[in-house]
């Protein structure tokens, strides 16, 4: 089924507007994969975010002919699957997760801005902690200096009335 010239018009300017909001792109090859294991993938993307789409390839090359993804132009070859996303990692993790336990969905390339990221670059992007997980262990630590300040002064109070009250125990 061809697209009219209105609906590439579409479909480029949807790309480009994802792509101009995007931290990263990850390209994959997802030849030979069966529809409930595409429609497994498009779930877990959708729940993460992610704006995971089969799109012709020069229509996406066109979307990000003037942005710093252009470098994944001449990477753009085969049945191709893109998954742009605002969180690097969020993108990263759920498609090598994916990757991992099937064997025809293969990562080609992604990006990270202006850089061009091999597969290795992003198997290790995908081994980080998700952004909730950062900002947790973050407020952990700079709550724990605090908690233990309060710690600190309350247990003054506390010896005080421990003497007072063995003091009277005493007599």
């Amino acid at each position: 089924m061809s697209l009219n010239l209105e609906e590439k018009k579409a479909i480029v300017a949807e790309v480009s507007a994802q792509v101009a909001n995007a931290k990263a792109i990850i390209i994959a090859e997802y030849r030979g994969m069966e529809v409930g294991q595409m429609t497994q993938l498009r779930a877990r993307t959708r729940e993460s975010g992610i704006y995971f789409r089969v799109v012709k390839n020069s229509l996406v090359r066109r979307a990000v002919a003037e942005t710093p993804y252009a470098g994944l132009a001449k990477h753009m070859v085969g049945p191709l699957v893109y998954g742009i996303s605002v969180d690097p990692v969020a993108a990263a993790k759920v498609l090598h997760e994916f990757s991992k336990t099937n064997e025809k969905f293969v990562i080609k390339i992604g990006a990270l801005g202006d850089h061009v990221m091999s597969i290795d670059e992003i198997a290790a992007l995908a081994s980080l902690p998700s952004r909730e997980e950062l900002l947790s262990k973050l407020l952990g630590t700079m709550q724990a200096p605090v908690a233990k300040f309060v710690q600190t002064l309350n247990e003054v109070p506390t010896r005080f009335v421990r003497g007072l009250a063995m003091i009277r125990d005493s007599k």
